[in-house]
């Protein structure tokens, strides 16, 4: 949300929250030959699946152009490959992604930073957000990201391994430390946390997107034995 506020500051774009409309369970209506930029965060070095979804479910209204801000931990891989086929597919003018390095919030996997990190990264990163909304306001196209054979890998064969081998929920469980907030039930954007007895539950429709667990207020949630004693990630800013 933060790279995705940074931009509408400077290309005056409103702000939709995708997460919003999937937790409501609502479709988007655009306006006449709309101007899109998605800013998503990266999944096994593409788009998140549940991004794409809705993309494609989007009711169109003219003829519309598309910008994509991928914000990611290291890379995106071959993401943009998976991107222009998508726009042809849905008959969008693909105006090209940007690769915007932020810190991690993966903590399923990887370690998060501390906020003295966090924001150091951040600072490196918002040069390259007011450069990328710049041209986005002038209407410019973004230039081509090039991938390595190693990100062409993961782009494709491990992304295909990701979501059935590792995006799941069965690992989510809560402490007794828990104090029945309500937090984690209030963010997830599939509803797939219900409190039961005052505690999470978690169902079968996880997108691995963290907010639970990483806005906990006092940490109670975790996942497996992989994120015990990691940071928690949120926006410093």
């Amino acid at each position: 949300m933060y790279a995705a506020k940074r931009i509408s500051a400077v290309t005056n774009d409103g702000i939709l929250s995708i997460n919003e409309y999937l937790k409501n369970n609502k479709t988007y209506n655009a306006q006449k030959n709309e101007r899109w930029i998605i800013v998503t965060p990266t999944y096994a070095w593409r788009i998140p699946r549940v991004v794409e979804n809705f993309i494609k479910h989007i009711k169109q209204n003219g003829k519309h152009t598309v910008y994509f801000i991928m914000t990611c931990g290291s890379e995106i891989g071959n993401a943009e490959k998976y991107l222009k086929q998508l726009c042809s597919d849905l008959k969008l003018q693909y105006f090209g992604c940007k690769e915007i390095v932020m810190p991690e919030n993966y903590i399923a996997m990887f370690d998060a930073p501390d906020e003295k990190t966090a924001l150091k990264i951040i600072d490196t990163a918002e040069p390259l957000i007011d450069e990328t909304a710049r041209l986005i306001k002038e209407n410019k196209t973004l230039n081509k990201n090039s991938a390595s054979l190693s990100g062409k890998i993961r782009s494709s064969i491990v992304n295909r391994i990701f979501y059935p081998a590792i995006v799941h929920a069965k690992d989510f469980h809560v402490k007794d430390t828990c104090v029945s907030c309500g937090m984690c039930e209030k963010l997830c954007p599939l509803n797939n946390i219900k409190l039961t007895n005052g505690k999470p539950r978690w169902e079968d429709h996880c997108t691995h997107c963290m907010a639970c667990i990483c806005h906990c207020p006092v940490c109670a949630i975790e996942y497996g034995n992989k994120s015990q004693g990691k940071p928690r990630y949120t926006c410093p800013k």
